[in-house]
């Protein structure tokens, strides 16, 4: 009984996560950009926003995403660039770069650069997508409750604690 309302709690904040996550979707490939999209909505998301090139999402930064999915081959700018400028905007983005190519080197740079992680498409990226999309809940949820809140936070900056 006290499992299953653990479980029931988790599963609230996970909704809830779901629900306050604001995720921006950026591919040139319409199909793969609506097949994450819809992917996204299946568990959960509602607040998603799809660009179909890496200018119109730099554009849009200033609505505060917390995830973004980049494609790595875009013109004019590619995923690995698009990475670098969203980083500099904003670092706390958690950024999933998604390839068709097994380049070691493009996920190499990839997590160098900052993104949470890689992902080849291909027939098991949705599945990794998933598994993914807990690891950053974990992470944010982690992340929440070890931010220090009001005076806490204030005094905390002032080294005062």
């Amino acid at each position: 009984m006290v499992g299953t309302r653990m479980e029931n709690i988790d599963e609230t904040k996970k909704m809830e996560t779901n629900q306050l996550s604001k995720i921006f979707v950026v591919d040139d490939d319409a199909f793969y950009r609506e097949m994450y999209v819809q992917l996204l909505k299946n568990l959960g998301y509602s607040n998603i926003t799809s660009f179909d090139n890496g200018q119109d999402c730099i554009n849009h930064l200033t609505e505060e995403p917390d995830i973004i999915f980049l494609d790595h081959r875009m013109e004019p700018l590619d995923g690995i660039e698009l990475l670098k400028k969203i980083k500099r905007f904003n670092p706390d983005i958690y950024i999933l770069l998604i390839s068709g190519q097994e380049d070691m080197q493009v996920a190499i740079n990839a997590l160098k650069y900052g993104a949470f992680d890689y992902i080849i498409k291909g027939e098991n990226d949705m599945e990794m997508i998933t598994a993914i999309l807990k690891k950053i809940a974990n992470v944010m949820e982690l992340v929440k409750e070890t931010k220090p809140r009001g005076w806490t936070k204030v005094l905390s900056y002032l080294n005062l604690l």
